[in-house]
């Protein structure tokens, strides 16, 4: 009988879980507008990302998931340099790349209408250096123009236009602070 109440317990814990695999993130204009929002998904190879944004200029922008979960305007540089855990060059077409936190540009349609569905491969919304919900959490960050590819520190894709916040807990204020954009680089070449 001890037996079974035992494996019964152990059930029921291994049905809790407190890993959030699932999470919707508004995204906001740097007029403190509502433009979209972002729907992160844990699969198997990373992490899916569904995009539904309105208000953008037509063309192509580049997307990017950065360290922190901070996103005052009308600049976001509260949301700090690229998501970067494993300390490589920035572009999904360096050789010596990506930041973890690179993600495919996103096209707006003439309308300024953009939906995309992206793969941030090896992230995840569990636990580990490359969580999403690490530390306080992290932010996605829209630019105003196409990202290169290959230009560092951030692929000249210019002024950052639109920020969501990916708070591990979503009514906790950040108290983190942006870092320096080159304190990394500047690390690796020493």
């Amino acid at each position: 009988m001890r037996l079974f109440f035992l494996i019964i317990i152990l059930f029921l814990a291994g049905c809790q879980s407190n890993a959030e695999t699932n999470r919707n993130v508004d995204i906001y204009n740097s007029d403190g507008d509502m433009i979209g929002t972002a729907g992160f998904s844990e699969q198997p190879d990373g992490v899916q990302i569904k995009l539904k944004l309105e208000g953008l200029a037509p063309g192509f922008h580049g997307i990017h998931i950065h360290e922190y979960p901070k996103c005052e305007g009308p600049d976001f540089t509260t949301a700090g340099n690229h998501f970067n855990p494993e300390g490589k060059e920035h572009g999904l077409m360096h050789p010596k790349g990506p930041h973890l936190g690179d993600l495919p540009n996103i096209e707006a349609d003439g309308g300024g209408l953009a939906e995309a569905e992206l793969m941030l491969a090896g992230a995840t919304m569990l636990e580990g250096k490359n969580s999403l919900f690490q530390g306080e959490g992290t932010s996605i960050v829209i630019d105003e123009s196409q990202d290169d590819g290959i230009s560092q520190p951030s692929g000249n894709s210019g002024v950052r236009i639109a920020c969501g916040e990916i708070k591990t807990d979503p009514d906790a204020e950040s108290t983190e602070s942006p870092t320096d954009p080159t304190q990394f680089n500047e690390k690796q070449e020493e």
